[in-house]
């Protein structure tokens, strides 16, 4: 690859020194009069209402969960593979670089834009194509929430593992990108297992495809390669991902210990006993007191550390694991 291909998809230093760890916000000495040429030939493609390019209109697009921002000089909200695939070849044209982003719920600044990059969201591409429940398989756009392709899953049926906490707001573009996980990647692994295939748009402006719904496709497997490379490589349009038939019982557990070390010796035991959880989490006092500050659920707030055990599977299993 090129290195003005490598060099069009952005991503931002994690250095807070800078241009890309300003904290600017709002320059009002610097407000443009009228788009760029650059900015009017993507409102040609995805239309004047789906590029912003505005300093207040950037506003809400310099930053991510975490704490660093910066501004895009513009973003563009694309409606369909080929108009990503538009907008990439504009900017490529025009010495842009390009930072992917989904629902920018992420934590290490991976959609904050550095000087001069344009953004490229999906959220417009939000469509779950199809579920195919014999084979398995769903196929979805990378606007759609976490949280939509397991409900989909689930009213076929299916299981959809992948569960980061983001899972209401974030998208299965950023999952796919960071390479996600949750409570049950314990026993599922992360959001690589489970996507089969992804159609990418390339820097070249290409669109391609790797993997897909049928397992040992010949060549090169890429799609692990794209997993996790966090927009660098291309930006999803397309996602194939794998789903799991529901397991016939669930149970959860929590158990209460004096202080943490008990708690991770209990978690430690688990794990050797040969028995894999569907998911485990471990918290502490503090968070104990925060979850009940917040939600009101009333945990015992004397408890040093709490463990919450998932187990799933045939139901004499879970008897078992139970007993």
């Amino acid at each position: 690859m090129s290195s003005r291909r490598s060099c069009l998809f952005g991503r931002r230093s994690t250095a807070r020194t800078g241009p890309c760890g300003s904290r600017s916000t709002l320059n009002l000495g610097r407000v443009p009069s009228a788009p760029s040429p650059l900015v009017v030939r993507l409102q040609q493609i995805c239309g004047e209402e789906n590029v912003f390019w505005r300093t207040e209109d950037l506003l809400v697009w310099e930053y991510d969960a975490g704490f660093d921002r910066h501004p895009p000089t513009a973003v563009a909200l694309p409606g369909t593979a080929e108009e990503v695939a538009a907008v990439v070849r504009t900017a490529r044209a025009g010495g842009a670089t390009i930072v992917p982003r989904g629902a920018g719920t992420g934590l290490s600044g991976g959609t904050i834009a550095c000087a001069g990059a344009i953004v490229v969201a999906t959220t417009r591409l939000r469509t779950i194509v199809s579920i195919d429940r014999a084979a398995r398989v769903a196929v979805v756009e990378p606007g759609v929430t976490n949280l939509a392709v397991s409900a989909a899953a689930r009213e076929a049926g299916l299981f959809f593992a992948p569960d980061p906490a983001s899972q209401k707001i974030s998208t299965i573009g950023g999952n796919v990108g960071t390479n996600a996980g949750g409570p049950h990647a314990l026993r599922y692994g992360s959001m690589v297992q489970h996507v089969l295939g992804i159609e990418l748009v390339l820097p070249s402006g290409e669109i391609a495809r790797f993997g897909g719904p049928v397992a040992d496709l010949p060549g090169f497997d890429c799609v692990p390669l794209i997993v996790g490379s966090e927009g660098t490589l291309g930006i999803i349009t397309k996602v194939w991902l794998r789903l799991l038939p529901l397991s016939e019982d669930v149970r959860t557990f929590v158990a209460i210990f004096a202080d943490i070390d008990s708690g991770a010796r209990a978690a430690s035991a688990i794990i050797a006993s040969g028995v894999v959880p569907a998911a485990m989490e471990m918290l502490d006092n503090v968070t104990i007191g925060a979850l009940n500050a917040a939600f009101d659920v009333h945990l015992p707030t004397d408890a040093g550390s709490l463990l919450l055990v998932e187990v799933e599977g045939l139901s004499e299993e879970t008897a078992d694991w139970a007993a």
